[in-house]
């Protein structure tokens, strides 16, 4: 990773909500309430986020668009449990398969766009809250690097920035190029005028100009599962929300696994590494912070800070939850 500005030139708080799926879009959820009964979230300057995190954030943020006192309960944790409570991705996948869409790549993706458009936020870009920043990550497949959707711009280092966003892309399309997860979905597809991107470090002419214009967006967990690239270059406090699921061990199960197989160790190694940087960051006191994950525990980092060690989560807090789901179970009716 590249420097990033000096103790005394960082400022703000900036909190990173990481890709996962669905898991983690409930998993951030548990940790915004948290940070919300602290008084944590109306001290946020940036809430940057992944795929599965762009969902929770999307719906923070139109919460919070409304302009009324925040109601938790009714304005961020009723949308997002309805939304969540149903499979979203069966249809969207399907409709790749009419005739009429054959040649049409991206159907799948817009397919979900819609979805989040209908039942969970109707924000426009350019209608995001002022504060915090929302930074809705994307990985561009034209240059390999991470873009970001924001309520003043959209774009990435490499192909420059539009600043303001064209006016009527809606939230529900950041939030599913955020979240295309591949193979399921392909990449969404821009149509950019690349007479608008400005800044870009690559450079001016005609191969930039049909890059800008050819783009192609995927999963933001493809470059930076944890959601760390807006933030951590620049702001004073790094609060890191992890709701990916832990590596797995598995038995040889053929060809088509060992091909995903491979994937799934790259990506798990690449993420470890920056967890592994993060934690050293905080150590030497670059920034402050914290970290929390689905399946961390303090004592894998080799650190004094507080709190679970992880035979507590195993042997205690796991023994818990396992006998209140099976307490859940016996009270639900079964006709």
């Amino acid at each position: 990773m590249t420097p990033g500005a000096d103790a005394d030139a960082r400022s703000g708080v900036g909190l990173c909500l990481s890709g996962g799926g669905f898991r983690a879009t409930l998993f951030h959820l548990g940790a915004l309430r948290r940070l919300n009964e602290l008084g944590v979230i109306s001290k946020l300057d940036t809430i940057s986020s992944v795929s599965g995190g762009s969902i929770t954030a999307a719906a923070l943020a139109t919460a919070l668009a409304a302009g009324a006192p925040l109601d938790w309960d009714r304005g961020v944790v009723a949308p997002l449990r309805a939304f969540t409570s149903r499979d979203r991705r069966t249809a969207a996948v399907f409709a790749r398969l009419l005739p009429w869409n054959w040649f049409r790549s991206d159907t799948g993706v817009r397919a979900l766009e819609r979805e989040y458009a209908a039942h969970l936020m109707l924000l426009r870009l350019t209608a995001l809250p002022e504060r915090p920043t929302f930074v809705l990550c994307a990985t561009d497949m034209q240059f390999g690097v991470n873009w970001v959707f924001e309520r003043d711009r959209a774009g990435d280092f490499q192909a420059g920035y539009v600043s303001p966003p064209t006016a009527d892309w809606p939230l529900a399309l950041a939030v599913a190029a955020s979240s295309c997860f591949p193979p399921i979905f392909n990449p969404r597809k821009l149509r950019l005028d690349p007479g608008r991107f400005t800044g870009g470090r690559f450079p001016a002419g005609r191969r930039r100009d049909r890059l800008v214009r050819g783009m192609r967006l995927t999963d933001g967990g493809n470059y930076d599962n944890l959601g760390l690239e807006p933030v951590w270059k620049t702001h004073q406090v790094v609060l890191v929300s992890d709701g990916g699921a832990p590596f797995d061990v598995s038995e040889d199960r053929g060809l088509l696994w060992r091909v995903e197989r491979y994937s799934a160790i790259a990506q798990n190694q690449a993420h470890a590494v920056r967890v592994r940087w993060l934690i050293d960051s905080f150590k030497s006191n670059e920034f402050a912070g914290t970290y929390w994950g689905v399946g961390s525990a303090p004592s894998s980092y080799d650190t004094s800070y507080p709190g679970y060690t992880k035979a507590l989560a195993t042997e205690v807090i796991s023994r818990i939850r396992k006998a209140a789901r099976r307490r859940r179970g016996r009270r639900t009716p079964t006709g």
